[in-house]
């Protein structure tokens, strides 16, 4: 009886002993293949002209060239400054039955005597794109509600160090928490830097980002500015009296037709996406990412939609000055929520 036990004991044992070694096996084939599929992925330098090589000969739906050529990576690092999957406001849903929208669209043309719209800003050597992606859009949104008889530049500069609510200023906010800022507290006039249009321009100034031209070097992140509750000298009317409110403000459902709907109807809305960085090499085309590391989030503002050889897109406004990017804009692959792009979309209407 007592062999018969120890024969048992050695068939489970030799099956324990190969059930490990085949388990050793395919684990060690993983590492390979996983090594190997890492080795064939090249891995080139953010913002070289190795990586705008690859992604040209790649035949994708865009073309790629070098952006920044005067700018150091701190501050390449530290343009997005959006807080991605923060709180969000309650969804507004368009009856779209029966709706018929045009294959294309650009709120430039459809509201031209609003000159918002046609802007590109600059945010400078700070992450505040959060806050001008909110900004943007609302210029744009109290023209056209007011039929274009109230034209305004609303500060980056005061919601940017005012909003204790949006987050941490240059390092990072909530594009729902500026809409719902503007709503609550309103927000004063401001044009660009060193315009001294408005009640509180942008102090934050431009840089230069290729190797010959006028501005300083692109170099870090620099402070927030103080949140000083009074006009630049010589404006009028007073800080609180140049406030302009939001009536209400929401998110846009994650469906194309919707945003598309909202565009149409109302205007230009922000978003929010996950920025890699073969994104900052963008010139022409319909962007999508091919390759290179996740380095943030991004806040942007959408103007339109179309399609171009055959690809789907949302144009949109950026805020790195119009030396970036096609003279400042991108379009973005329309429909499959690119790096998250139609998840992430806040809008409102203003008090006008």
């Amino acid at each position: 009886m007592s062999t018969d036990n120890n024969k048992a004991d050695d068939v489970i044992k030799n099956s324990g002993y190969h059930l490990l070694c085949r388990m050793l096996s395919v684990a060690l084939l993983c590492a390979l293949v996983t090594v190997s599929v890492t080795q064939a992925r090249p891995h080139h330098p953010m913002l070289s002209p190795e990586m705008v090589d690859h992604i040209n000969k790649a035949n994708t739906t865009w073309t790629a060239g070098l952006n920044f050529q005067n700018a150091d990576v701190s501050f390449v690092k530290g343009l997005y400054g959006t807080i991605l999957n923060g709180p969000k406001r309650p969804q507004v849903f368009h009856n779209i039955d029966g709706i018929r929208l045009p294959d294309s669209f650009d709120a430039r043309k459809q509201w031209p005597k609003c000159p918002t719209i046609q802007q590109i800003r600059d945010q400078g050597s700070c992450g505040s794109c959060w806050a001008f992606g909110a900004v943007e859009a609302i210029s744009d949104r109290i023209c056209i509600h007011s039929s274009a008889e109230i034209s305004v530049e609303i500060s980056a500069e005061d919601l940017l160090s005012c909003c204790d609510s949006c987050g941490m200023g240059c390092f990072g906010g909530y594009p729902s928490a500026a809409w719902d800022y503007w709503a609550k507290n309103g927000l004063v006039t401001g044009g660009l830097y060193a315009s001294k249009v408005g009640c509180r321009p942008y102090t934050i100034p431009s840089c230069e980002h290729h190797v010959n031209g006028t501005r300083p070097p692109c170099q870090g992140e620099q402070d927030t500015p103080k949140c000083v509750e009074q006009c630049i000298d010589g404006y009028s009317p007073s800080y609180p009296k140049d406030k302009h409110f939001g009536k209400r403000t929401y998110s846009i459902p994650s469906d194309q037709t919707q945003i598309m709907t909202e565009l149409y109807k109302f205007g230009p809305v922000e978003a929010a996406f996950s920025v890699y960085a073969d994104f900052l090499l963008y010139k022409t085309g319909v962007y999508q990412h091919l390759t290179g590391e996740m380095l943030g989030g991004h806040a942007i503002k959408i103007l339109g939609w179309g399609v171009e050889n055959g690809t789907p897109y949302w144009l949109a406004a950026n805020s790195w000055n119009s030396d970036w990017g096609d003279k400042g804009y991108f379009k973005i692959k329309r429909g499959n929520d690119e790096c998250g792009i139609e998840s992430e979309m806040v809008a409102g209407m203003p008090q006008v």
